[in-house]
């Protein structure tokens, strides 16, 4: 388990606290607008901030307790560390840069082989390379390599994506994947974006001006009221894990079923019985009393309403029960007494969009 629970205050006024335990395996984001806190947690768990009261630990090791007066130097705590700009020593090759990673690292506790990352990253065809002459992506997967060498027991990875366009971020977000299902290192990772947090993340802690609003996995955060303020109303909604049922060759459409029905999508490149993570957003989910007739709309479930809860302004968040699984839905405070909405209501819900991320491609489109 990662374990986090501190409080500082900086001049200026800010003040941060954060409270959560993660399994040790995975990778956890850490997410919300700028100053919100994201990288000072991380700071903290590496030691380079140290916090004003708290504890930290890592599989059971204290790398920070006030009460105790612990508090590990850094390079005790075997943390590797990806910023958002790569900081590759420039007079180095990429080799260079490589194995100084592997010489920082203690030989009793080398188990992280330099041929297995440069194989993991795709780098061999760049070893003989300088900086100066990669890409943004290739300089970010070398300077995962040189966190991988240095054997942490904990990657820290703080907006990694941020600086890359997006062709650069759809090249490099694959091996980052690679390296949550083949290293079996656990990841804390810094990130403002959405989509970013949907593809990667099994975990996610919300942080708003400095204060944990929620913490969970990515399917029971992403609905929560509390992270609308941060998410932003129209990009909350529901995650779900899906399985690849079927594939249809003569529309390019493929079947996802996940507990509750099943999701018709513009085909995914992924066998059939292959994982898939669908993001239902609440805002493209419409509700209706009786079954439509003669809509576009490929996706249509009966469901019975579990909750709903009125907001500030015009709207109001319904949530949905089909069986075992969970859609949610906005509507307008009008459109709530209009339909007589109420826990226990059958009502048809229509989903007018599904983004499906396979956790090896990118996001899919609309399917209306």
């Amino acid at each position: 388990m990662i374990e986090i629970d501190i409080r500082l205050a900086r001049p200026g006024g800010f003040a941060l606290e954060a409270c959560f335990a993660t399994p040790g395996s995975g990778i956890t984001a850490l997410f919300g607008r700028s100053g919100a806190g994201k990288t000072t947690i991380i700071q903290a768990v590496a030691g380079v901030v140290r916090p004003d009261a708290g504890r930290i630990a890592v599989e059971g090791e204290v790398f920070f307790d006030s009460e105790r007066g612990i508090d590990l130097p850094i390079e005790a705590r075997r943390t590797g560390y990806v910023f958002q700009d790569a900081r590759l020593f420039p007079h180095l090759t990429v080799e260079g840069n490589l194995r100084y990673g592997e010489r920082r690292a203690r030989i009793v506790a080398r188990r992280i082989g330099f041929d297995a990352v440069v194989e993991l990253l795709g780098i061999g065809h760049l070893l003989a390379r300088r900086p100066h002459t990669l890409s943004g992506g290739e300089r970010q997967r070398v300077a995962i390599g040189r966190a991988l060498l240095a054997q942490p027991r904990l990657l820290l990875m703080d907006e990694p994506l941020a600086a890359l366009d997006e062709a650069r971020k759809a090249e490099i977000l694959p091996y980052v994947e690679r390296l949550r299902g083949e290293m079996g290192l656990p990841v804390l990772y810094v990130s403002h974006s959405v989509d970013e947090v949907m593809r990667l993340a099994d975990r996610i802690a919300v942080l708003r001006e400095g204060r944990q609003v929620a913490f969970g996995t990515v399917g029971e955060v992403m609905a929560l009221p509390e992270v609308v303020p941060v998410i932003g109303r129209l990009d909350i909604g529901r995650v779900l894990d899906c399985v690849v049922a079927r594939h249809d060759g003569d529309y390019a459409l493929s079947d996802l079923a996940f507990p509750g029905g099943t999701l018709r999508v513009p085909q995914v490149d992924l066998p059939v019985g292959a994982p898939v993570r669908a993001r239902v957003r609440s805002r493209d989910v419409a509700l209706a009393l009786s079954k439509p007739q003669d809509v576009s709309m490929l996706n249509l479930f009966p469901a019975s309403v579990e909750e709903v809860r009125l907001q500030e302004g015009p709207y109001a968040d319904v949530t949905l029960a089909l069986g075992e699984g969970r859609l949610s839905s906005t509507v307008t405070r009008e459109s709530v007494e209009r339909l007589g909405l109420r826990p226990g209501l059958p009502v048809w819900a229509m989903v007018k969009s599904v983004a499906v991320d396979s956790r090896h491609a990118g996001f899919g489109g609309p399917n209306s």
